[in-house]
């Protein structure tokens, strides 16, 4: 039947890796990610300080139910709910609702208003691009001289806000709904920058700035984080979900991807368009073989291929259709030392992942190169 000769289903992302650094969300992000196809390496970059424990937040609750804001601004919609949550197992609830109820409230975006509107609050304006830039610019327009305003920080501060608005003669309030700490536990973050390090991964997931800032400042203890900016820049792709979780990497001067929508689900989209059209596409020995991540796609059909064998694929493909010396494909090994041998036992067991041993040619005394269709050889000859 005809259909016996179609390759197996796989998703958009199968036979890629991505990094998820997330901590809130990422059971979620990682079941996405799965779901299409993904190798996912799980390493969240930060743990939070439950809400009830935080003194820091009772204490600013506390003050704003005894001194009213002018204006109280929410910036996350699970941090607002916290906060709430937070004040009604303090026993201050009833009377942080009806502080609330009295001020100018704003909500950035859909998600944060339908958070104050549970809360049988109603907000007085929220911006359409969920953009903090846009709060900023509509409370300046307004003045904000002698006005007390209150800021939700979602998990970590926001100088330039916060500096913009005392500029302009503010007394800002600072509420941490909820806090970022390093993780309790770094050793599978050292094992992400590591693969990151060692293109292990083919793409790394942030979905809040302290996550990225985190990651950068293990980098940094450990001596990697001009390793780690180096494959960001070229070889890994940085995921964000949002302009707001970009800022640490860009100050690092890291060009990151971003869904038009800062939600997961975009996310995950997203990356399933940029990661197959970053993958190596080759016409070889009458068939059409996709270079990904931890696998090769061969007319289609997903062929996973061990690190050894991946090594000598991306180094042969660097050059298709030309004579590649054993000697430098054992460069490429990890760890492969002097031995030849170790060239030729690696080539086997590619070869063998493959199922099409022609893809790859021997050439007697010189080395092994990729079986490039003729038609081809023009377009490739100067790679």
């Amino acid at each position: 039947m005809d259909d016996e000769r179609q390759p197996p289903e796989h998703g958009p992302l199968a036979g890629f890796t991505v990094g998820v650094t997330a901590a809130r969300r990422a059971d979620e992000l990682g079941a996405l990610l799965q779901r299409r196809g993904a190798a996912v390496l799980h390493a969240p970059a930060l743990r939070i300080v439950p809400l009830a424990d935080d003194g820091e937040l009772l204490a600013a609750t506390k003050q704003l139910i005894d001194q009213a804001p002018d204006v109280v601004v929410a910036t996350t919609a699970i941090g607002f709910r916290g906060w709430v949550e937070a004040a009604e197992g303090w026993g201050l609830g009833e009377a942080l609702l009806e502080r609330l109820a009295g001020v100018e409230l704003l909500a950035r975006g859909p998600k944060v208003k339908g958070a104050v509107r549970a809360a049988g609050l109603t907000e007085r304006w929220s911006p359409s691009s969920e953009s903090m830039a846009e709060v900023l610019d509509r409370l300046l327009e307004q003045g904000v001289e002698g006005r007390r305003i209150a800021l939700q920080l979602h998990g970590e501060p926001l100088p330039g806000f916060v500096e913009a608005l005392r500029a302009g003669g503010a007394e800002v309030v600072g509420v941490p709904v909820y806090r970022w700490l390093p993780p309790e536990d770094i050793g599978p973050v050292d094992r992400l920058l590591d693969a990151t390090v060692a293109r292990g991964v083919d793409a790394v997931t942030f979905t809040s700035a302290p996550a990225a800032a985190s990651l950068l400042n293990r980098a940094e203890e450990r001596g990697l984080l001009p390793a780690l900016l180096d494959a960001l820049g070229h070889d890994v792709l940085p995921a964000c979900v949002g302009p707001v979780t970009a800022v640490p990497l860009q100050a690092h001067g890291v060009d990151t991807v971003q869904p038009e929508r800062f939600r997961l689900g975009p996310l995950v989209q997203l990356l399933c368009q940029e990661l197959p059209a970053r993958a190596r596409s080759l016409p070889l020995a009458g068939h059409r073989v996709e270079i990904r991540g931890h696998a090769v796609l061969v007319d289609g059909e997903l062929k996973p291929v061990p690190p050894a064998g991946m090594s000598l694929l991306r180094t042969l493909a660097r050059r298709p259709g030309w004579v590649v010396p054993r000697a430098e494909l054992l460069r490429a090994l990890p760890g492969a030392g002097r031995d030849e041998h170790a060239v030729e036992t690696a080539m086997a067991r590619l070869r063998t992942a493959l199922g099409t041993p022609k893809l790859i040619q021997t050439v007697v005394k010189r080395g092994y190169r990729l079986a490039l269709d003729p038609a081809a050889d023009s377009k490739y000859a100067d790679a």
